[in-house]
């Protein structure tokens, strides 16, 4: 697809959005690529594995009517052990990551923080919600944030059999293209719970394992001020912070941004994205 025409279908998409919806351990990514290894088992990375799944909703796994032209077989990519859990620390860059979206309730703050400051975030999105809230995923691809796949229902993996972990990422892949206007480079499993399957699924499908360097802990809700310590405390160059902006009562997230974001940019770190490839 040519760029003046994925620019057109995303504004034609934000635009008619309501009307289609409703309203870690190791490993670097160098600024657009990374380091890749071979195959093999992994442990669960760290993070929040006790967080009760979000549960299925009526849509799960239906089909989605498409959007454009048929979709492109992904580029394979080499299959990781372990999830990449930092970013290039050249430029005091940093990354923040928000999870389980969107929510209409929440992650229309959060875009409007983030655009206050001209920062730019990743979100990593569950199928299901995403089709009701087909305008919002419009408006970070719009605003030029990076998405990435977050499986359907957001279940723990390590108790699906392979062919349900690819369903579940198959279908939020499809998902995320049709609304988006790209499939997802990312993928992050629910609550941390990586598996073999898990890598060599999202490397067949062109994603990289994204985890996180540092744990917010905003899904405990332990209180605006304690997310916005940790995310203070936890800065420095490279790190990757999880967040989340669904899977409960996120109005302590939104408030934590709007106290965190700017101390950071003051304090001269550059928050960041992965370059997409081409």
């Amino acid at each position: 697809m040519q760029k003046d025409q994925l620019f057109t279908r995303r504004r034609l998409l934000l635009a008619g959005g309501a009307a289609l919806g409703a309203a870690g351990t190791a490993g670097i990514v160098l600024a657009g690529s990374a380091a890749e290894t071979a195959g093999g088992a992994a442990a669960p990375a760290a993070g929040p594995q006790a967080r009760p799944a979000l549960k299925s909703s009526a849509f799960r796994l239906q089909p989605l009517t498409g959007y454009g032209p048929p979709r492109t077989a992904p580029r394979k990519l080499k299959v990781r052990t372990e999830p990449i859990t930092e970013i290039s620390r050249s430029g005091r860059r940093m990354m923040l990551t928000f999870d389980d979206g969107p929510n209409p309730n929440y992650t229309p703050h959060i875009l409007d923080t983030l655009a206050k400051y001209d920062v730019r975030a990743m979100f990593f999105l569950c199928g299901e919600c995403i089709v009701v809230n087909r305008e919002l995923v419009a408006r970070m691809a719009e605003a030029g944030h990076v998405v990435g796949n977050h499986t359907w229902t957001h279940p723990l993996l390590t108790t699906l059999n392979r062919r349900a972990i690819r369903d579940e990422m198959t279908s939020t892949s499809d998902a995320i293209e049709d609304t988006y206007g790209e499939r997802p480079q990312w993928f992050r499993a629910p609550y941390g719970a990586w598996n073999r399957a898990a890598f060599q699924l999202g490397a067949e499908m062109g994603m990289e394992p994204m985890a996180w360097t540092v744990d917010s802990t905003d899904w405990t809700e332990p209180g605006t001020r304690t997310i916005v310590d940790t995310i203070e405390n936890g800065a420095a160059p490279g790190v990757v912070i999880l967040s989340h902006d669904a899977g409960g009562d996120r109005s302590q997230s939104v408030k934590a941004l709007r106290e965190y974001l700017p101390y950071l940019l003051d304090n001269g770190y550059r928050l960041t994205v992965p370059r997409r490839r081409t």
